[in-house]
């Protein structure tokens, strides 16, 4: 899977590239999720657990939705009605929200995630779609999300991104901090398995040793 010709040579990733890595900024047709709370957050802190004692069983009944960005950028929320989100940070959006939401709530406290960016993980850890909900994902932590690379190569590692393919290199330190970059939605991380021969060749073995039982069978057969 994933293999490549003898000529290939990998994407490296410059100090230059690395200048350039950013925040995730919002997009049309994206689907983001927005937490409003009052007073400064102080719902979220809530340390003697008032507000649970309060809302009982009824918090878990309610709706959790996420809303999609629109081909204009812009975004229908509850109470604050259409608002310009393309092209903000989840904290810039936080900020801008908070903003608007103080016209009807005592200093809110406000909380933007993406529910649509995701990475595909390939190769020695199994098929995952794993979520970014978070900005600054690096290659390490989505490996750890994954359950770590188990029976793969540390050292064949490909972050694929569009017609990009950047080659890392885990094996060593200097390998893991030149490779260990941030994620980007859509990538994909493939890391080759370690080639196991009964694994990968089960069917194989199970077909010769079927035959050798066969033969022994009518060889005893035939010297009884």
């Amino acid at each position: 899977m994933f293999k490549t010709d003898d000529g290939f040579a990998a994407t490296t990733l410059s100090a230059e590239a690395r200048a350039l890595e950013r925040n995730y900024t919002i997009q049309p047709n994206d689907r983001i999720k927005v937490k409003v709370y009052t007073k400064n957050g102080e719902m979220i802190i809530d340390p003697e657990y008032e507000l649970n004692k309060e809302i009982g069983q009824r918090q878990n009944q309610r709706p959790d939705p996420d809303y999609l960005v629109r081909l204009d950028g812009k975004t229908l929320l509850p109470v604050v009605g259409d608002v310009l989100v393309q092209g903000l940070t989840l904290h810039e959006a936080g900020l801008k929200l908070t903003t608007l939401f103080d016209g009807f709530f005592i200093d809110p406290y406000v909380i933007v995630e993406y529910t649509n960016k995701r990475v595909t993980v390939l190769g020695s850890p199994g098929g995952q779609i794993l979520p970014l909900q978070n900005e600054n994902i690096t290659v390490a932590e989505v490996l750890a999300m994954a359950g770590g690379i188990q029976y793969g190569r540390s050292a064949k590692i490909k972050l694929i991104r569009g017609d990009q393919v950047f080659a890392i290199d885990f094996s060593t330190v200097d390998g893991y901090y030149a490779g260990n970059q941030i994620v980007q939605a859509g990538d994909i991380i493939y890391v080759e398995p370690i080639k196991r021969f009964l694994t990968e060749n089960s069917s194989q073995v199970a077909l010769i040793l079927s035959v050798v039982t066969s033969l022994t069978t009518i060889i005893l057969l035939f010297t009884q």
